[in-house]
């Protein structure tokens, strides 16, 4: 097996590439029949975007923090773990954000595209579903689409709920509601197309953030999940992506 790893700057993550890739050689991307990811969540994310659309699956192992989409740092038998784990497949989610300027962007979030408030004022949000108006003014901090891999990141954090990998479903979650106070999100199909009217944002800027890449000043932004677009993780058998959500909704 052909392998291509890559490692985050940290310490650990870059003693564990020289490690690994003296034991198993280090290939070329093109040349790979796997990537594996040395780092954490963050750094497993931007390895995804590298891999997108190409015909090669990524297994991670934790060198970071939290480790959510990686597996166990265990440096030994690496080449049996690989022929035994279990592929998860993750559409991307599209956002397409006008900013108050008039320009036009586009990025891609395999956990989430959230809007935020640049200053002490809150956002005001108008919410359109599928092109129907479902919230006229949401006032907050900022709101989440999440896709269901990264319903257990920010959109936990915001006391958004989870959902499993196979649910087809796509959490709208408020960050910081304060009107209508007791909003608490909704569920969409993960066909739904959102679209997110920021208003009076001459005084009250907002920002739009798809994984890691932000726009700043934003007066809409659309956001849908493009289900042409995929890419292939790998987690070591009874530990996949499916079990952790499922784990997650029993930790205390």
């Amino acid at each position: 097996m052909k392998i291509h790893f890559v490692a985050s700057s940290t310490d650990s993550a870059q003693a564990a590439l020289a490690r690994l890739s003296q034991k198993y050689g280090n290939v070329r991307l093109h040349e790979a029949d796997v990537v594996v990811c040395l780092g954490g969540d963050g750094f497993m994310l931007e390895a995804l975007h590298k891999v997108l659309d190409k015909s090669i699956a990524i297994y991670g192992m934790n060198y970071g923090t939290v480790g959510f989409l990686m597996n166990a740092a265990d440096e030994g038998d690496l080449l049996q773990r690989l022929e035994n784990a279990q592929p998860s497949v993750l559409h991307p989610l599209h956002m397409t954000a006008t900013t108050v300027a008039g320009k036009v962007k586009s990025a891609l979030a395999f956990n989430d595209v959230f809007l935020f408030r640049q200053t002490r004022q809150t956002s005001r949000i108008r919410i359109e579903i599928d092109g129907r108006l479902r919230l006229e003014e949401l006032i907050c901090d900022g709101i989440i689409v999440s896709t269901p891999a990264g319903s257990t990141a920010y959109n936990l954090s915001a006391h958004g709920p989870i959902v499993p990998l196979s649910a087809n479903i796509l959490p709208l979650t408020p960050i910081s509601a304060f009107r209508p106070r007791r909003w608490r999100g909704a569920l969409l199909p993960s066909s739904a197309v959102v679209k997110l009217t920021l208003l009076d944002t001459e005084k009250r800027a907002t920002a739009a953030v798809a994984d890691f890449t932000e726009i700043r000043d934003v007066a809409e932004v659309v956001v849908r999940e493009d289900r042409s677009r995929k890419a292939t993780i790998l987690f070591d058998p009874d530990h996949g992506l499916s079990e952790r959500i499922i784990a997650e909704q029993f930790v205390a």
